[in-house]
């Protein structure tokens, strides 16, 4: 398996508010572990949203006896859902922080997704699939057939979340588990990538690029060319031949 990620700024934003994990090797009983989450909130309070939900995800996961995949992200983001609510309950300046996240593990030939919020995993082989769901009000009008997917793109509601980590006592997490085959890649990004750059050419600009590395960077230089509104955070992995 490889993998490579990168966050950046942007060039609209004056701090980062995203954070990005990415572990090729076993975290507690998982054999790897890929994370990105979008923080929001007042000055730093989404950079604490972010940063706090990886981090008590990582600790839970590595303490947790717990092997099953899917209910071990369960756990670990509702673990950081009451850690980041119970942050923003004690200290008003960070009232109403919270953050998106998106994780995922690979064991042996299939992929397992976790997801609040609109940070998205995608994954790439001749084309392009969109696996997890954004939770947005732009996109719940979508699956209405209220208004078309590229209205959506230029929405000014675009940014407005429907879940969230931090939020609320209850949350409601989405899970996906995809088979994967021999040649196949997969992408955890922020919206700040996927707002500027279409799926098209993030698979256009993957496909040829022969580094992870090279690909990633790529990729946010093209989000900053095209506007660069938010910050960016890209994590690519390839499981190997013997990971499929």
């Amino acid at each position: 398996m490889r993998s490579y990620c990168v966050t950046d700024i942007g060039v609209k934003r004056n701090m980062n508010q995203d954070f990005v994990y990415a572990s090729e090797q076993p975290v507690g009983n998982l054999p790897n572990l890929f994370i990105v989450a979008d923080g929001m909130g007042g000055h730093n309070a989404g950079d604490l949203a972010s940063r706090s939900t990886v981090e008590t995800m990582v600790d839970y996961i590595e303490s947790a006896g717990e092997k099953v995949p899917i209910p071990l992200l369960e756990a670990a983001i509702l673990a950081a859902n009451r850690k980041v609510l119970e942050k923003s309950q004690s200290d008003k300046n960070l009232e109403g922080m919270g953050t998106t996240v998106v994780a995922a593990t690979v064991v042996e030939n299939c992929l397992y997704v976790a997801n609040v919020g609109d940070s998205r995993l995608y994954v790439l082989d001749d084309q392009i699939q969109q696996i997890t769901r954004d939770h947005s009000l732009v996109e719940e009008m979508v699956r209405a057939g209220q208004i078309g997917r590229e209205e959506a793109r230029n929405h000014p509601e675009k940014n407005i979340i429907t879940r969230a980590v931090g939020m609320k006592n209850k949350l409601r997490i989405d899970f996906f588990d995809v088979a994967l085959y021999a040649g196949d890649k997969f992408l955890l990004c922020t919206d700040g990538l996927t707002n500027m750059v279409e799926d098209e050419d993030i698979l256009e600009l993957v496909q040829k690029e022969t580094s992870l590395e090279a690909a990633a960077h790529r990729l946010v230089a093209m989000a900053n060319r095209n506007g660069g509104k938010d910050n960016i955070s890209v994590v690519l992995v390839e499981p190997t031949a013997s990971g499929v």
